[in-house]
């Protein structure tokens, strides 16, 4: 090789750097543009719903100061362990350093999986950054702990606020300081960060300005398609829902019909991932005529839209639906979440007018009794009521990011922080995860309902208390005495199983069983038996508290829904021969998972 060919082969690397460097700085330049046009677009929240009321803030410094003139010897003893623990991490790390060690000092902190890459401990500069960064959390938690004279109230929204800033300030969400991501962006010369900017910048158009990680790649999904694919049609459509009738998998099946009534905060498809775990098609298999509603996802002109009209125009519509498509008097009906709360204003309703068209009513995850507002007490306050009470008279909805942001921050790590650091900071296409697709896929409340059910049920709890006037009746969780199912979960941060335990033992049932399912929210209901995952507790004596009730209790390996089966059927009556979709009145109207579902998807 001659040495004018060395010297173009010397020159190709950097001509090709060159280039490369030179389209990402136009990338990058497009991006700006974009993402400065997609923030322009913003219609921001209100200014309430985005931060508690400083008076949270000033009560604690107030608090905390006044435990420093009662008893200033405690105060100093936790300010000086901090300081002291911090001036001798720093002196450590210079004593290794001065001693030609490239080491870190020694590291008791306990392991969190934020800092499972090895730098964490090995590097003594990102040693360094997470020993102090623990150092701070613990100060700030323990801060906290000390304010006395909050009350109970004040203590958790302290605790949960705080909580919020140290996992905001963690240093694995700065790029200067995350060792995954800058090894990412050396080995790929920058490209990670490139990409990881068109990731944020698509995210931010895909929500109208707002900043929501996606978490799931939705190009991968199809409802009807790859999701949502139990065959059934919608026999029914009004304002409010449609009802899809899912054809049989039975030669024969029970003669009473089973009707499941899903949340609205989000859609019903849930109970229908995929086969290997939809519910839905668990329940044809068994031998069962299943409805399901699926409800529409409102906008602005749904804003008068109230509870009641859920009721009348939702639960009690399907319910004379299915009865004239089946030709039964009474159905067997499902609440889950905030479709078993309405359910149960429902049931109350029908004992008022003398209404016996329901044979049992299972529950999954729903609470009637809302004493203890749990972890959502933080948003349950008059400040955040009072924001989205103004949000939704300005804007007729509650728009579904708010909630969205709201249920991601329960769980900020796992929901906001983690996954933004693999798209933003690592350049990472979100995964092809059907559940996270479904969390995504967002629904509206309309603006009366929502600030009904915030004040006269989260805030007041009148459903368990003097009772709530609604449709010229007053219903109150006494007037449920028909067979009942509670399926609640263990781990569930929404609606905890022992706030759910206490509702249904204000019921008048006779025939009561409550199970409590391992796991959380969504993976305790959606637990098929094939799986084998996760088992459950069981126990027939109610009469104590929920403590009580969970001492007693038996554990059973797998699933809870063949014991349900085995107790459905014992209420759904003989064998007929299996009906297919709809009848002479009840036309099909489209294939399921019908037309609702797919308002407010992403193009």
């Amino acid at each position: 090789m001659t040495t004018r060919d060395q010297g173009e082969g010397k020159g190709r690397p950097e001509t090709e750097h060159l280039e490369r460097l030179n389209e990402n700085l136009a990338r990058v330049e497009d991006l700006t543009q974009r993402l400065m046009a997609a923030v322009a677009r913003r219609t921001a929240a209100r200014p309430e719903l985005n931060a508690p009321d400083p008076e949270v803030f000033s009560k604690a410094a107030g608090a905390y100061w006044a435990q420093m003139m009662e008893n200033p010897a405690k105060i100093f003893e936790h300010q000086l362990e901090y300081w002291g623990s911090s001036v001798k991490h720093y002196l450590e790390v210079q004593q290794t350093l001065a001693k030609g060690k490239l080491e870190p000092p020694e590291d008791t902190t306990p392991d969190d999986p934020r800092f499972s890459n090895p730098l964490w401990k090995t590097n003594p500069y990102f040693n360094f950054v997470k020993q102090q960064y623990m150092r701070n959390a613990q100060a700030i938690a323990q801060a906290v702990e000390d304010a006395e004279g909050l009350d109970e109230v004040e203590r958790r929204r302290l605790k949960y606020f705080s909580r919020q800033i140290i996992d905001m300030m963690a240093p694995t969400n700065f790029l200067a300081t995350n060792p995954d991501a800058l090894e990412r962006a050396a080995a790929t010369e920058g490209q990670s960060l490139v990409d990881g900017l068109e990731n944020l910048v698509r995210d931010i158009e895909a929500n109208d300005g707002e900043l929501l990680v996606r978490l799931s790649d939705d190009s991968k999904f199809q409802l009807g398609g790859n999701v949502a694919t139990t065959p059934g049609e919608v026999v029914f459509r009004n304002h409010m829902m449609e009802v899809i009738q899912y054809a049989p998998a039975t030669e024969k099946v029970h003669a009473i019909p089973l009707i499941i009534f899903p949340p609205w905060i989000n859609k019903f498809y849930i109970l229908d991932l995929k086969e290997q775990n939809s519910l839905i098609k668990w329940i044809t298999e068994q031998g069962f005529t299943l409805f399901v509603v699926s409800w529409v996802n409102p906008d602005t002109t749904y804003r008068n839209t109230g509870m009641e009209d859920y009721v009348e125009d939702g639960f009690l519509a399907a319910v004379r639906e299915v009865k004239q498509i089946t030709g039964q008097k009474q159905v067997n009906v499902v609440g889950y979440c905030i479709g078993g709360t309405t359910l149960a204003l429902t049931l109350s309703l029908m004992k008022k007018r003398g209404d016996t068209s329901i044979k049992s009513a299972t529950f999954f995850t729903a609470l009637t009794d809302f004493s203890d507002q749990g972890e959502f007490t933080p948003f349950l306050q008059d400040d955040f009521v009072d924001g989205i009470e103004a949000e939704v008279q300005e804007r007729g909805i509650l728009r579904s990011h708010i909630m969205a942001r709201t249920f991601s921050f329960l769980r900020s790590n796992d929901l906001i922080y983690r996954p933004a650091i693999r798209s933003y900071m690592m350049g990472e296409a979100p995964p092809a995860f059907d559940l996270l697709y479904w969390n995504g896929d967002g629904t509206n409340l309309p603006g009366r309902m929502a600030v009904q059910y915030l004040r006269d049920l989260c805030q007041s709890n009148r459903f368990t208390t003097e009772g709530l006037p609604m449709l010229g009746e007053t219903l109150h969780v006494s007037d449920l005495d028909l067979p009942i199912f509670a399926v609640t979960c263990q781990t569930d941060h929404i609606a905890a199983w022992r706030d759910c335990y206490r509702g249904m033992r204000l019921t008048a049932s006779k025939d009561l069983t409550f199970v409590v399912s391992e796991s959380g929210h969504i993976a305790g209901i959606v637990n098929p038996p094939s799986k084998k995952k996760y088992g459950h507790y069981t126990n027939p004596d109610l009469k104590g508290d929920a403590g009580a009730w969970f001492d007693g209790a038996e554990f059973t390996e797998g699933s809870w829904w063949p014991r349900w089966g085995a107790w459905l059927a014992k209420r759904s009556g003989k064998k007929v021969p299996a009906r297919h979709p709809g009848d002479a009145t009840h036309p099909a109207l489209a294939p399921a998972p019908g037309t609702y579902v797919r308002s407010g998807q992403a193009a």
